[in-house]
């Protein structure tokens, strides 16, 4: 029998092994097998009896497992044990750490352990996730150039295994062969050292449009998600935003990732005021945050009761304004930002509203009360060790 022969007969499970030989030397995971198809892209989920909200993550896959530790959804192996139990990461996976596509994985892992137990992981753009699209690397770190040149090295072993039995051809729907990864990309960058340069072409191949961790990973991010009665965005919603339509925005970023759009409006992702970018209700400082705005944004959904938000690092750790409307749940944790300890947003029954903390970071022990100098009404801290 020929060669030729030989690789039509190969079955497609070989080519299942070269993907799960690399996505484990890449960021040590073996994936549990995919689960039945997701339903279309969903915006709004019905109340969750648990769900939880973490903040930016910016890398820091160590102090990633500490927050879903903190909140129970993940056990001493790392696995999802959280139940029935919804989780929000409000997106800034990506810059100032050098754990991105570990972090990446380890969601995508928990996303398939958790549709199996009845649970579910939601994921969300935030600026640093569209300025990595965009080719913009002004918060990355050498480290994460290392972690992509790594993942870029491996991917395409992968994928010349592949064309050696005729598994992955140019132009095919989901695949990149291996002299398609970097068409286009250019082989030095100005201002650039030349040890980094190899960085930058993988980080650009792997996340542009299109490309083999946009599509895999970031398509499946929501930009904007409602559950229950709790809005989740990265920074902020204004009436204009909703009144383009929240399905379609979410439509449209994830048509631009994958190539099949080919932009997408500034004023939803890039401006000051756009969705990912607005400070208006996160700024610390209580004068800034204008309440009826607020309000206004969220009357204009029907059910919302509060808009969680990211982005802006809370010195004081997770807070509420306007009355509990608005939560802001960024508190810097990764190592690249302030190194904070790690604080989740717990809602239960879509209106208990408790922060999870440390031990570490608390002076002494059980429960404490937390009533916001606004007078916003109290939520429980419970105080984990």
């Amino acid at each position: 029998m020929s060669s030729n022969d030989t690789c039509k007969n190969l079955p497609n499970i070989i080519s299942s092994f070269i993907d799960t030989f690399v996505d484990f030397t890449v960021a040590g995971i073996f994936l549990p097998p995919s689960p039945p198809p997701p339903p279309p892209f969903q915006t709004t989920y019905p109340p969750a009896d648990r769900l939880i909200a973490v903040g930016d993550l910016h890398g820091d896959l160590s102090k990633s497992k500490q927050a879903l530790r903190l909140a129970g959804l993940i056990d001493s192996d790392d696995n999802w044990s959280g139940g029935s139990a919804t989780l929000v990461q409000v997106g800034d996976i990506f810059d100032r750490g050098g754990q991105e596509l570990k972090i990446l994985y380890f969601l995508e892992k928990l996303k398939r352990q958790a549709t199996k137990n009845g649970g579910c992981v939601v994921t969300m753009n935030g600026n640093h996730e569209i300025m990595n699209i965009d080719g913009n690397f002004f918060c990355t770190q050498p480290s994460g150039l290392d972690e992509f040149k790594n993942w870029a090295f491996w991917y395409t072993i992968g994928n010349n295994m592949k064309t050696l039995c005729n598994v992955v051809h140019k132009n095919s729907t989901n695949q990149t062969a291996p002299d398609d990864l970097y068409h286009g990309i250019p082989f030095s960058f100005p201002g650039v050292k030349e040890e980094y340069a190899d960085g930058f072409r993988a980080r650009i191949a792997a996340l542009r449009p299109k490309g083999p961790i946009a599509v895999r990973f970031l398509s499946k991010n929501l930009t904007v998600v409602v559950v229950g009665g709790s809005v989740f965005v990265h920074g902020g919603l204004l009436a204009r935003h909703v009144d383009y339509g929240l399905e379609k925005i979410n439509n449209d970023v994830r048509d631009w990732i994958m190539g099949l759009k080919e932009k997408v409006c500034d004023d939803m992702v890039r401006s000051r005021e756009s969705m990912v970018w607005l400070r208006k209700f996160s700024n610390e400082a209580v004068g800034e945050c204008d309440c009826g705005l607020l309000e206004h944004v969220l009357a204009t959904i029907p059910g919302a009761r509060r808009m969680v938000i990211g982005h802006t690092i809370q010195s004081r750790g997770i807070n509420a304004v306007c009355g509990n409307k608005g939560v802001r749940i960024d508190v810097g944790l990764s190592k690249g930002c302030v190194d904070g300890l790690p604080e989740v947003l717990e809602i239960r029954r879509d209106s208990d509203l408790r922060i999870l903390r440390s031990r570490q970071g608390c002076d002494r022990l059980g429960r404490e009360e937390l009533v916001a100098p606004e007078k916003d009404l109290p939520m429980e801290v419970e105080v984990k060790a």
